[in-house]
């Protein structure tokens, strides 16, 4: 369910969620939730289930009482674009969570910061803590390692013959790890594995290490 990693002596557990877990500081980070995205997409017509909503709640409901932290860091794109009938569930969801709650804003969140800090949500642009940099867009910056989301990271896996799948993956360098998106209906894009980086697929209820047998050059472009 979990995959524990050290980094600069403290200690992140990667739920097959996509979250993370900072034990130290108790601390749950979420990134590319894109609530709102899924009725955003059903008003202009696709053929989306509407469960798919829910879903997300759901997801985020059942992390938080899998780890219980003590405060909950969304790094960006918590909600997809503008108002929509999802912001209702959302502050309907916050009113159920204990938890303090920041987000770090990203290129999606286009809502008034004044509508979160009604619920008590502190909205950054940025947070450094201990040596960390958890930010939105992955960053490079001297001593810190850097916390991130925006790429929905994804590994391509290739079996015998022609057979591949593709999955959402924690994708880790030096300095850097890229969390992967949260949200229902998101997308991934598929990144090489770089030399000397470390990927963690997620498959059903697992984490899962990915021996890298290839060393090809890291793409971080989005469309």
């Amino acid at each position: 369910m979990t995959h524990t990693i050290i980094l600069k002596d403290h200690t992140f557990k990667m739920h097959f969620s996509g979250a993370l877990f900072w034990e130290e500081h108790s601390i749950l980070l979420i990134s590319d939730v894109h609530l709102g995205k899924v009725s955003h997409f059903r008003k202009y017509g696709a053929a989306v289930p509407q469960q798919a909503v829910q879903q997300n709640f759901d997801a985020l409901t059942a992390v938080v009482e899998h780890f219980k932290p003590k405060s909950i860091l969304f790094l960006g794109d918590l909600f997809h674009s503008a108002l929509n009938i999802e912001w209702s569930l959302f502050e309907q969801w916050v009113q159920t969570t204990s938890q303090e709650i920041i987000l770090v804003s990203g290129n999606h969140d286009i809502i008034s910061p004044l509508k979160y800090e009604a619920l008590n949500i502190k909205v950054i642009p940025e947070l450094t803590l201990d040596s960390f940099l958890l930010t939105h867009h992955p960053e490079e910056r001297d001593g810190f390692f850097n916390f991130s989301g925006h790429i929905h990271p994804a590994i391509k896996l290739s079996g015998l013959g022609r057979q591949s799948v593709r999955l959402p993956c924690f994708y880790k360098t030096e300095h850097q790890m890229i969390v992967p998106a949260f949200g229902e209906f998101t997308g991934t894009y598929t990144l090489e594995p770089c030399e000397g980086c470390e990927v963690y697929a997620l498959l059903g209820d697992a984490v899962l290490p990915v021996p890298i047998k290839e060393v090809k050059k890291r793409r971080f472009k989005r469309k």
